[in-house]
């Protein structure tokens, strides 16, 4: 589920390829900005028979992140969201970049070209740690039960 057609085509493909090598079916479902019809984005991946929504973090999509999480737990259709906090709001889970250590990193970085440093001497970084956040609440409404060696892994259950 990404935001819109012009939104997101680079992470999608990535997305997809990844998949790919894991033989995972992907179908791409397309949110409108200028007319989010979310309740019918849900009948379309009814439809097609598809297991699980992966919520591409993107405008539409962060702003109707509770509307698609409640939906979710509606249609009794496993999320996974990019953002740890539409988790918290009712989304199944989500695994991604901690962004308290991004944040520091930033920080690091900036204290270093305020004291001189030039940007371009800079390392370009990638994130090293990350989080895996389930909601248990949201598992139990829809029907799935996440397996003891899953739920040992996370770095916070929501209960």
């Amino acid at each position: 589920m990404a935001s819109d057609a012009s939104t997101g085509e680079e992470d999608f493909k990535q997305f997809e390829a990844e998949a790919r090598t894991l033989k995972l079916p992907v179908t791409r479902l397309v949110i409108r900005p200028d007319k989010p019809e979310i309740a019918a984005t849900f009948d379309a991946a009814i439809k097609a028979r598809t297991g699980a929504l992966m919520a591409m973090s993107y405008g539409v999509v962060n702003r109707n992140a509770k509307r698609i999480a409640e939906l979710g737990v509606k249609k009794r259709m496993p999320i996974m969201f990019e953002r740890s906090e539409f988790v918290d709001g009712g989304g199944l889970t989500s695994y991604t970049a901690d962004d308290a250590d991004i944040y520091r990193r930033a920080a690091i970085i900036t204290d270093k070209i305020l004291k001189g440093t030039k940007p371009a001497e800079l390392p370009v970084e990638r994130p090293t740690k990350f989080e895996l956040v389930i909601n248990l609440k949201t598992a139990k409404q829809i029907g799935l039960t996440i397996p003891p060696n899953v739920l040992a892994r996370a770095d916070r259950v929501i209960k």
